[in-house]
């Protein structure tokens, strides 16, 4: 069996362990050695990171050839129409290529945590929340597929990646699990 870190990333903190800027860290969130992120998640994005000192383990959750869904909540300008959620679904044209099948629908606003510093409120352009899923992780895809689909990202919040869930996990939370590291499974507790 292999540990895994689940960890709630807060907004502006960074997806590693030292920054010889001084800015928000892993390290300043979680105590653990030898851990380390299978994948990253931007420093305004905010959201489930995957920990682990398995290097197969890591690889296999963060390479894009073994296409683990990864879930997005995503609160964008505008309202996306039919022709946009399309196009998000069925790839769009980047300055590094044709992005991979997604998948990409309307959802009712999630409850999450209020956001610090909130995002900024215009009363004349209505916003919409997405849920989209990717199975491959370009740098800063997300944001860069929906504007290039007309509706910028005000606001990405990752809640799964596989099997692995927020949950209750509130902003700065970890807590670790047991996997199958051949599987990636959660260990079945006995009944």
């Amino acid at each position: 069996m292999a540990t895994l870190v689940l960890f709630n990333k807060p907004y502006d903190v960074l997806c590693q362990f030292t920054d010889a800027a001084g800015r928000p860290t892993l390290a300043d969130f979680i105590p653990l050695k030898g851990v380390y992120a299978a994948g990253r998640l931007d420093r305004d994005s905010e959201g489930l990171v995957v920990l682990t000192g398995d290097g197969r383990l890591q690889q296999r959750i963060a390479d894009p050839h073994h296409k683990m869904a990864k879930r997005y909540w995503v609160q964008v300008e505008g309202q996306p129409d039919a022709a946009a959620l399309t196009q998000l679904c069925r790839g769009i044209e980047l300055k590094d290529g044709l992005t991979a099948p997604a998948e990409a629908r309307v959802i009712p606003e999630p409850p999450l945590w209020p956001r610090t510093p909130p995002v900024r409120y215009r009363a004349r352009i209505p916003t919409t929340w997405l849920e989209i899923v990717l199975r491959e992780g370009r740098n800063r895809q997300v944001r860069r597929m929906t504007a290039a689909a007309g509706h910028p990202t005000l606001r990405l919040v990752r809640h799964a990646i596989g099997p692995w869930r927020l949950d209750d996990l509130a902003p700065g939370e970890w807590r670790e699990i047991e996997v199958n590291p051949a599987t990636a499974a959660p260990r079945r507790r006995a009944e």
